[in-house]
């Protein structure tokens, strides 16, 4: 397919490759087909999965792409060539969005030499039956194809073993990985800062918290290799490319990764089923509201998918959970959340607990003991119990709940 350049001298094409910098490329596609990503995660806004073509005196692909996406991503990758050999494939992540297409790529261009790390090269061989040659790298070689000089930045566990950054030393771009990204098809603007990052930041937040939340520590170390580096833009395999104001997303990585609210306020969760640990909740958060706290999050865990009520809790100070007692433990809905909480490391918060029972009300205790197993997490107060409704008499003790959850807030309300 041919390409032209208009008056402002940007590239385009029928497939939608972009150059991004002397050399660079992207090849990568878009679904909005897509209802889950890794069969968990609602995305209604779709999915993008970069790849990265540079094209210098050698030719290097910075990985495949998702099954789904195959046939727009091989004739990206075609028409970016434009009859050239493809000499390198780099894999920085394993994962099947982005290794999917390795073995086909392979037939197509048999001639490409894989550039990975141990641990990757050692999955090629678990996921396909193929024995490509592999160019093994560590920390810190290099690969020279011409201008461009590319170097190697491991990020093990960000978020599989695997994981790693490649930078360009010439064009100072990093490509990391599943690092930095978000969820959504990649709608024309290419680039993050012709998105606002403000309105989107509560989907980088929830692909952070569910894909890499887990990894704090190993985000940090990352961080600190970043750091090092002269970056201009950086490149990641889901979402938007940074080029502008690249403090805006690192300085959230630095928060989320060390596990510090993102602003103080107030995330509110509620399991019930009659309405009334629901009434009970509403009565909290307006009590809330009237003494001055700001974005209060109030949702029914029975309706929304926990993955957003884990972004909310990597946003929010502090939290408020409230259970009926079923089957003599947690409302299921609510107990995964827990378990999400956990599973994804969450620590550095106070929770305030409430719970219901018509004649044992057991849920209190048993969210009680779940948060205990996780770390530096603080139980204000007593647990709140509703007997089947919440009563007039019982509205002194909510008011002095209130009370305690604001003053234990870090900033002044009025």
């Amino acid at each position: 397919m041919s390409t032209y350049n208009n008056d402002n001298n940007i590239n385009f094409s029928m497939n939608n490759i972009r150059n991004i910098a002397e050399d660079w490329v992207y090849v990568g596609a878009s679904t909005r087909s897509l209802s889950l990503f890794e069969n968990i995660y609602p995305v209604p806004e779709g999915m993008s999965y970069n790849s990265y073509l540079l094209k210098d005196d050698k030719t290097a692909l910075l990985d495949t792409s998702d099954a789904m996406v195959a046939q727009d991503f091989f004739e990206n990758l075609s028409e970016a060539l434009q009859g050239r050999i493809l000499d390198y494939l780099i894999v920085n992540h394993m994962e099947p969005d982005h290794g999917a297409l390795i073995q086909e790529l392979l037939l197509r261009y048999p001639q490409v030499r894989v550039v990975t790390n141990a641990k990757a090269a050692k999955m090629i061989q678990q996921f396909f039956d193929i024995n490509p040659e592999i160019q093994v790298v560590n920390e810190g070689d290099t690969l020279c194809t011409g201008k461009h000089t590319l170097t190697f930045v491991m990020a093990p566990m960000v978020h599989w073993p695997e994981a790693m950054f490649t930078y360009d030393m010439s064009s100072k771009i990093l490509f990391s990985a599943d690092a930095f990204g978000t969820f959504g098809a990649i709608n024309g603007n290419i680039y993050a800062d012709e998105t606002n990052f403000e309105q989107n930041v509560s989907e980088y937040r929830r692909y952070y918290a569910n894909i890499v939340g887990k990894y704090g520590v190993q985000v940090q170390a990352v961080l600190k290799k970043a750091a090092t580096l002269d970056i201009a833009m950086i490149c990641p395999l889901h979402g938007p490319i940074w080029r502008k104001n690249l403090a805006s997303i690192l300085d959230k990585y630095q928060k989320w990764s060390s596990y510090e609210p993102e602003e103080q306020s107030v995330l509110m969760v509620y399991g019930s089923i009659y309405g009334h640990t629901k009434s009970a909740m509403e009565t909290m958060a307006s009590l809330l509201a009237q003494k001055g706290v700001k974005n209060i999050a109030l949702y029914d865990a029975s309706h929304i998918s926990t993955d957003y009520l884990l972004s909310e809790a990597f946003r929010c100070s502090h939290i408020v959970l409230g259970s009926i007692t079923y089957n003599a433990g947690i409302f299921t809905p609510i107990e995964h959340l827990l378990l999400d909480m956990k599973a994804h490391n969450l620590q550095n918060r106070t929770v305030v607990l409430m719970e219901n029972g018509t004649w044992a009300a057991q849920s209190g205790m048993q969210m009680k003991n779940m948060l205990m197993q996780m770390k530096n997490i603080n139980i204000l107060g007593e647990i709140f119990s509703l007997k089947s409704a919440m009563k007039a008499e019982q509205m002194g003790d909510m008011e002095i709940l209130a009370s305690l959850l604001v003053a234990d807030m870090k900033y002044s309300v009025e």
